[in-house]
């Protein structure tokens, strides 16, 4: 089902797609590629709005699918072929999640939907927030027969560029207040440390021993001694992309009667356990969305991979295709 969810400040139409296949509802709108909301059982499990306003002023990439570039690029300069790129900085002097302009921001095209599936298109122009190259990126979302809302994404471009796309859902499975007593398992053995403004300092770094080992799961509450610690970092699930969806991570709420699995092709886990959430508006049902409101498991290549050689290789061919499967599995 498509219906109309506002209209934004060129006029263009804004349109909600209703998904539903067994247990599982998704609303999936067209601007930002955005998950909305998306229940199991009648339970919302994510952050959202229920109005497109409130997308436009407030949202800190709720549900959206963001892009040319998740994560961070140091200083926004990359350097292609010999040349230097200057990307959009609109995070303390770096480029963030694709830009001010970025893909979360844009409206895309519906080429297909049915019941359970919608297909969706955008076309990022040479140029578009300093990036080289025309790029074409389809996203299909399928909620599943099992349980599961896929998320399969794809690229092709005219010139050398990087690519490296994410969803980027906030989870809270149980509707408390904070997510800092779910449960959480990652399968990583290492990690990316980072510096003051969140970029990764180079190092690849064992989780043993550290706050950063969730290998036997552990609950997102801080441990004495940890009040300092900061989970918005990458965890290295491989050196490259897989040809087909693997384990990542699991998290159970709080009394352990829902379960998500993290099952993708990427090399690559962000997790951001929400700690600057800070919304003055109300999200879904009424709710509030403090600090630790929802858990982000953004499945990626490695952030600043175009700076770092010896991270996962984010450029994209003329000849090459960038394909991307994750599947959030519930039970």
């Amino acid at each position: 089902m498509i219906q109309d969810f506002g209209t934004l400040p060129d006029g263009s139409p804004v349109d909600e797609i209703t998904l539903k296949k067994g247990g599982l509802e998704a609303s999936i709108l067209n601007y930002g590629a955005i998950v909305r909301d998306l229940k199991v059982n009648g339970r919302s499990v994510v952050l959202g709005f229920e109005r497109l306003q409130d997308y436009l002023d407030h949202s800190p990439y709720f549900g959206a699918v963001v892009g040319r570039c998740a994560n961070r690029i140091a200083n926004g300069r990359m350097v292609l072929g010999g040349q230097e790129y200057q990307l959009d900085l609109n995070d303390s002097g770096h480029h963030l999640h694709g830009g001010s302009a970025g893909f979360s921001n844009r409206l895309w095209q519906i080429e297909q939907s049915d019941k359970a599936s919608v297909l969706l298109k955008l076309i990022s122009e040479d140029g578009d927030m300093g990036y080289p190259g025309t790029v074409e990126v389809l996203v299909r979302y399928t909620l599943t027969g099992s349980g599961a809302l896929r998320v399969k994404m794809s690229a092709t471009t005219d010139q050398l560029t990087p690519v490296n796309l994410t969803q980027h859902s906030y989870f809270n499975l149980d509707g408390s207040d904070t997510i800092l007593d779910h449960q959480l398992e990652i399968a990583a053995e290492t990690y990316l440390p980072v510096n003051t403004d969140l970029i990764p300092i180079g190092e690849v770094r064992n989780v043993a021993w550290t706050p950063y080992d969730f290998q036997d799961g552990r609950r997102l509450r801080r441990k004495s001694g940890e009040q300092d610690v900061i989970y918005d970092h990458n965890f290295c699930l491989a050196g490259v992309p897989r040809e087909k969806v693997e384990f990542a991570a699991a998290l159970e709420d709080a009394a352990g009667d829902m379960r998500m699995e993290v099952w993708t092709t990427e090399p690559g886990l962000q997790l951001y356990d929400g700690g600057k959430l800070d919304v003055p508006v109300s999200g879904l049902a009424g709710r509030d969305y403090g600090a630790h409101a929802g858990v982000c498991l953004e499945t990626q290549r490695w952030p600043d991979s175009v700076n770092h050689k010896e991270f996962t290789d984010v450029l994209l061919q003329p000849s090459e295709n960038y394909n991307h499967v994750t599947e959030f599995r519930f039970s």
